[in-house]
């Protein structure tokens, strides 16, 4: 330990450096999940008389009760403003308290084309609850909630009747409270009542002008104890807090469900509508999918089990942050205390040059290649989407369960209406293909590109650099054009190699109909731009052979075929081993060749991995399921790489 130069002025340093980040990470925790809650319920209060309303309006027994309804709710609303009643079949306002609205004519009257966003948001919603239906499960918000500039929520709401979507309540809330105060304060100050002591102990009482060499492993281990305790206390008294905001919110809540349940009594009662059916407010306090969240009665009081279930998530969720927050701290107080910084700092002073040399291109990679990388991994365990890719990625957090919808299917094929079918989508058909897809395009290109080599190799052949110039082009020419064209020739009607199928005599061939021949299309114009690389390669390597091998193979009498498989393959192998495994890992990921050419037709039976990953993106807007799938495809390359160099050991010299 005394080696490593530990003096109290670096422990003080090292615990000061350590609690300061651990302090602000924390903060930022505790500070955006107490603005989070506060949010959360300023939505929840401003959603339960929507909610109320529509419930109302679902059992009016016309549009003119409806009306009626809603106007007796905007007599006693102290929340909501611009409320907008519109029915989607009709097309119509049929009732807005918005001076604008009712200048351009009374309600009810049909919607005018400034008016037209109402509408399809309408649309919008409606397409949302369908199609969660038809799913069978809750993917699509079914309620639009957007922050206006002024702390105001503009909220819209679907109303049903006999189970089918047919209106909108639209309205604006109005200003939101100010958000809490940040808790930076509150945690520095509990960090301190612990560490400040030993700080000050640390700074006056030692000097540090001299090296510790007895005690300086207690001082280490006290000064590590105590931030972690002081960390832990902080975060202790700052989840506690935390909570108790939180059972204030849901009597808040309670309350709030109990006066839109009377208020939706009283709007029922001013329709004349009949209904024994009682109200239900506690399925009014629901998620923007409209789940019911449970956490409050029908009777307005909050539900125990519910508010500690709820609680036990925000203490876990918290133990991750003061685990992360901790880690960050200890490290950065070992990296002061043990010397480490002073190193590095003579290090940096010594080697300015070379280290202002290297920070852009450092700077780059870690902007452009390493954090949209860890990003990735991380979005794959989430449920990111198109409806709520706003979010923080701990509310969309949803662990390995991307994974386990990808790797855990494993019946490829299925019972369908005609007979057992292949199921196209699954992860383990496109694993299959694009494992027979990489093997057979590595194999032509390898195969025609070797030979092609050898061909130019040989002495005295004429013409032997127009066939070079020639060969190359396919690889010269960009290859989404070269994609283009080739699926421009297959086209079954104008393309040119059906007109040359039908000159003897034979139909057209309809090319993307059959995932064989489809999958024909695509390995050819692969094939294509794949062996000249192949070749150039293997040429390169043919002509670095010392010619006197072979000399001396034919004075032994060796044939030519002996004299391929061991002078020629041998000498080709440190060169074809690294371009076998770069052709494998490009034609693992050819995007161009199937997007452009089969499109993964028919039905997704010629898609690879890249191709379904890009799909799932930006077709079905599933960024977590995507991220995931990207993630697998990183992983088998990853794996496939090492084995491959640890089987060929062919850059063991690089």
């Amino acid at each position: 330990m005394s080696a490593l130069e530990i003096t109290p002025r670096r422990i003080a340093v090292g615990l000061t450096a350590g609690a300061m980040a651990a302090i602000v990470l924390l903060s930022i925790y505790f500070s955006g999940a107490s603005t989070r809650a506060t949010e959360g319920r300023f939505e929840r209060e401003a959603l339960l008389p929507m909610r109320a309303l529509a419930a109302v309006v679902d059992r009016a027994a016309s549009n003119d009760a409806a009306r009626a309804a809603v106007a007796e709710w905007v007599r006693g609303e102290r929340t909501l403003t611009a409320l907008r009643f519109i029915s989607i079949d009709n097309r119509t306002l049929e009732y807005s308290s918005v001076a604008a609205d009712v200048a351009q004519g009374e309600p009810p009257r049909r919607l005018v084309r400034d008016e037209k966003p109402l509408f399809d948001l309408a649309q919008q919603l409606r397409t949302a609850v369908e199609t969660n239906r038809e799913e069978g499960k809750a993917r699509v918000e079914e309620v639009a909630v957007a922050l206006l500039p002024d702390r105001r929520l503009s909220l819209a709401v679907p109303v049903e009747r006999a189970g089918s979507v047919y209106a909108l309540l639209q309205a604006e809330t109005v200003a939101a409270a100010p958000p809490p105060a940040r808790a930076l304060g509150r945690i520095a100050a509990d960090v301190a009542k612990i560490t400040l002591p030993l700080l000050v102990l640390l700074w006056i009482g030692f000097g540090g002008k001299r090296s510790v060499k007895i005690p300086a492993a207690a001082l280490v281990v006290v000064a590590a104890l105590l931030l972690a305790g002081s960390l832990w206390m902080a975060a202790q008294r700052a989840n506690t807090a935390l909570a108790a905001a939180g059972q204030k919110a849901e009597v808040e809540v309670g309350q709030a469900a109990l006066s839109a349940a009377e208020r939706a009594r009283q709007a029922l009662a001013a329709t004349g509508a009949v209904d024994v059916t009682p109200l239900a407010p506690a399925t009014w306090d629901a998620d923007r999918l409209r789940r019911p969240l449970d956490l409050i009665g029908d009777d307005g009081k909050p539900i125990p089990a519910a508010l500690e279930a709820r609680d036990a998530g925000g203490r876990t969720r918290a133990r991750r942050a003061l685990g992360a927050a901790a880690a960050v701290g200890l490290v950065l107080f070992a990296f002061f205390a043990l010397g480490q910084a002073a190193k590095s700092g003579r290090a940096l002073s010594r080697h300015r040059v070379a280290y202002a040399y290297a920070l852009p291109a450092l700077t780059g990679m870690l902007l452009l290649v390493f954090l949209p990388f860890f990003y990735g991994i991380a979005l794959s365990f989430t449920n990111s989407n198109i409806y709520n890719s706003g979010k923080p990625l701990t509310e969309i957090w949803t662990g390995l369960e991307n994974y386990k919808e990808i790797l855990g299917d494993l019946q490829v094929s299925k019972e369908g209406e005609d007979g057992r079918v292949v199921d196209y989508r699954n992860f383990y058909w496109t694993l299959g293909f694009t494992i027979v897809w990489t093997v057979s395009n590595v194999t032509v290109g390898v195969t025609v590109g070797l030979v092609l080599a050898l061909v130019l190799n040989t002495k005295k052949l004429a013409g032997k650099p127009i066939y070079r110039v020639l060969l190359i082009l396919p690889w010269a020419v960009p290859n989404y054009i070269t994609a283009l064209i080739w699926k421009g020739m297959f086209h079954q009607q104008f393309g040119v190699i059906n007109q040359v199928v039908q000159m003897f005599g034979m139909t057209s061939v309809s090319w993307f109909e059959s995932p064989l021949t489809s999958f024909a299309t695509v390995l050819t114009t692969n094939g294509w731009l794949s062996f000249p690389f192949m070749m150039v390669i293997s040429l390169g390597a043919l002509q670095s052979i010392p010619a006197d091998q072979y000399e001396a193979a034919r004075v032994d009498g060796a044939s030519r075929w002996q004299q391929f498989t061991n002078i020629t393959l041998p000498s080709l192998k440190p060169a074809l081993v690294p371009a076998i495994i770069l052709s494998v890992i490009w034609t693992f990921n050819m995007f161009n060749i199937i997007y452009l050419v089969s499109q993964g037709e028919p039905g997704g039976a010629t898609e690879i991995l890249i191709t379904e990953a890009y799909k799932i993106a930006f077709e079905q807007y599933r960024y977590g399921y995507a991220a995931a799938y990207s993630t697998v495809i990183f992983l088998i390359l990853l794996t496939y790489g090492i084995w491959q160099n640890r089987v060929t050991k062919a850059t063991e010299g690089i």
